[in-house]
């Protein structure tokens, strides 16, 4: 009797994904059907929680980063929530047996959000781990179908997949983060003096995450490897374009792929995983 319920949750967080991210969603496009829904599901909560920090200024949002976090709890305890979101959410958690810790982990993070302004060595890798890391982790869960043994292989090529991810997310926002939200990660950095050595030492450190990353990727089941590989080489197009523009440039604006380029991705992708040349 509940089955509606659970698609119609299933579709609010499939709408919030599509909605929010154009590469996310092509991205699953290419993972096996059966992938679709627990990767919605996944995002439609990471999403929620970020757009809790990170857009309701005018809202009390610590107030509603624990009420989140309490709805999280019981929506796991009893198996069910009344928010579509965490529905679709604690069924993937079940079903994956996604640990509770990786949860907590990527909630702490969020709720490092509501006070950090500066980042020390310490804070940046820890807020790294449960932004971007942790989020790679329960994705693994679902791309390796509960396969211990590949989980825990995979585990590190994940978590650098993640951290790469992130990393090139905070260049490429760096102007909103540091200019409107007064955020600034990158750690021990002044962002009045931020130039091209500054940026060229993070770009160097994002480039070993991609290397060891892209093992992982190889050795992914082939119905998840495809759709990981465009998230991949996305983020690198877009790396790629941060790299060529000067620091001053990354300052002043959000640097985007334009859709039409996405298209284009997703086609070498798709022709890349015909020939298995990943």
């Amino acid at each position: 009797m509940k089955q509606l319920f659970d698609d119609v949750s299933a579709k609010c967080s499939k709408l919030t994904t599509q909605s929010y991210s154009t590469s996310f969603s092509l991205g699953i496009r290419f993972l096996g059907k059966d992938l679709h829904r627990p990767i919605y599901s996944l995002y439609g909560f990471v999403r929620f929680a970020d757009e809790i920090v990170d857009s309701f200024h005018e809202y009390p949002k610590k107030d509603l980063m624990e009420c989140f976090r309490k709805d999280t709890v019981k929506a796991l305890e009893d198996r069910i929530s009344l928010n579509p979101i965490l529905n679709s959410f604690q069924q993937v958690v079940h079903e994956y047996n996604i640990e509770w810790e990786l949860i907590d982990t990527f909630l702490k993070s969020m709720e490092m959000d509501l006070e950090q302004r500066e980042y020390t060595e310490d804070a940046y890798k820890q807020y790294i781990l449960g932004s971007a890391e942790v989020v790679g982790l329960m994705c693994l869960r679902v791309f390796v179908q509960n396969d211990t043994s590949l989980y825990n292989q995979l585990k590190p090529y994940a978590m650098s997949l993640g951290s790469a991810f992130q990393k090139i997310n905070f260049l490429r926002d760096i102007h909103t983060d540091y200019i409107q939200l007064g955020r600034t990660y990158f750690p021990d950095i002044d962002m009045q003096s931020f130039d091209k050595t500054i940026k060229m030492n993070i770009e160097k450190d994002i480039e070993k995450d991609f290397n060891h990353a892209l093992i992982g990727i190889k050795l992914l089941p082939s119905y998840s490897k495809t759709g990981v590989y465009l998230a991949f080489i996305y983020y690198k197009a877009l790396f790629r374009k941060i790299k060529s523009l000067p620091a001053e440039t990354i300052l002043q604006q959000r640097i985007r792929i334009p859709n039409i380029n996405k298209l284009g991705l997703m086609f070498q992708c798709y022709i890349r995983s015909q020939f298995n040349i990943l």
